[in-house]
């Protein structure tokens, strides 16, 4: 019978869904879904996990699936347990089997009917631009440095206002998606500008593969004057997606959190950090740096 170090696995439990707050710094990883090669955070997590439950294979489900070299600083995820590890457990217990690239936050056990995905009325992302004139180390693995234009955030912010509502956004999806329509809607966008940094956010019901990184891509375009806001509209609202091209590096973009009907993680998390040292207080940014 196999034993795991400081739980007897010979005691009779019950399955529990296990939902946890995780987060990630995605830049040496092949995106969260396992594939047949690369790093996936989904593999190793799910290994981690069999290593310490190993009655049955787990399969972790997030609320959203970054891609290769995007970060996450509130991801949600859940599986099933069937062994006797305490809930409160899975944190420590995981996080001295993970990378230190993925830690786990927080754990909490929900009803079997709650999904991590299907049960979240919300995620939020949020892509930094490094808008500075010589570049920064320190910035590098977590934000887009555009230097040749000084950004017109203003511009920026007034084209992606136009996005709220629910809208058939193709023109912002990559090729691969296996949904069905690219119908979404988009609850809210924010833009600010702290000093040399310009801090995008968007929270939508869903998004589509690729979108926020090539919605990105289109507003620097409107921000260094190369692309007008009338264009821009012309393009998604016809769904041009041969003209929509450059899409913004991942490594500026971040999974925020996930949102549902409850609160699911004790309050005194922060899921508006960002990995690193970025955001991480009220305070502006260039006050941090």
């Amino acid at each position: 019978m196999a034993t795991t170090k400081g739980f007897d696995c010979n005691k009779e439990s019950k399955i529990k869904r296990i939902a946890l707050s995780i987060q990630y710094q995605g830049s040496n990883f092949s995106g969260w879904q396992r594939q047949k090669v690369g790093h996936t955070i989904q593999a190793i997590l799910e290994d981690a996990i069999f290593s310490l439950d190993s009655s049955k294979p787990a399969k972790v489900v997030a609320a959203g699936r970054t891609d290769a070299g995007v970060h996450a600083a509130g991801q949600v995820v859940h599986f099933d347990s069937f062994g006797p590890i305490p809930v409160h457990r899975w944190p420590s217990a995981l996080n001295g089997r993970l990378p230190e690239a993925i830690r786990v936050r927080d754990s909490v056990e929900q009803s079997l009917d709650w999904h991590a995905c299907h049960s979240a009325v919300y995620r939020r992302y949020r892509y930094i631009i490094y808008n500075g004139c010589t570049p920064n180390l320190f910035l590098n693995p977590w934000t887009w440095h555009k230097y040749q234009y000084q950004l017109d955030e203003e511009l920026m912010e007034e084209a992606a206002k136009g996005l709220i509502g629910m809208h058939d956004f193709s023109a912002f999806q990559r090729s691969g998606s296996n949904r069905t329509h690219a119908f979404t809607t988009i609850q809210e966008v924010k833009l600010v500008r702290h000093g040399d940094l310009l801090v995008f956010d968007i929270q939508a019901s869903g998004f589509l593969y690729g979108m926020v990184r090539l919605l990105v891509g289109q507003l620097v375009s409107i921000g260094e004057h190369r692309l007008s806001i009338n264009d821009f509209e012309t393009r998604w609202k016809l769904k041009l997606r041969s003209e929509v091209k450059e899409a913004a590096p991942a490594r500026g973009l971040c999974f925020i959190r996930a949102g549902y009907k409850e609160s699911i993680f004790r309050e005194n998390i922060v899921f508006d950090s960002f990995p690193g040292f970025l955001l991480l207080t009220n305070d502006p940014p260039e006050r941090i740096i």
